[in-house]
């Protein structure tokens, strides 16, 4: 299983829209082949820095959704809102407490 991490930082007045972006997209990036959990996330002190946090079967399962037309068009509509540069991060889980 790949866990991802992506950090999001938009510009302030742009983070309403980028919600609504999320919430349009996120049904249809969770029925993806391998999506097994999606969540987003918000920054308590910084309210414009979000990270989405995603479990995959495989990397191929990823990798499939990274090159599909849902991606590119959410992509699309999300990245012009940026504030500063994206980063992302495909982790192994090494222990997990419940």
């Amino acid at each position: 299983m790949i866990k991802r991490i992506v950090k999001l930082t938009f510009r302030k007045e742009e983070t309403e829209a980028f919600i609504q972006i999320f919430q349009e997209s996120k049904d249809k990036i969770r029925e993806r082949k391998g999506c097994q959990y999606l969540e987003l996330l918000r920054g308590k002190r910084d309210s414009n820095i979000f990270f989405t946090y995603s479990f995959w079967d495989s990397e191929d399962d990823l990798n499939a959704y990274r090159h599909s037309e849902l991606f590119n068009v959410t992509w699309a509509k999300t990245k012009v809102l940026f504030a500063a540069k994206p980063e992302a991060w495909s982790v192994d889980s090494l222990d997990s407490l419940e």
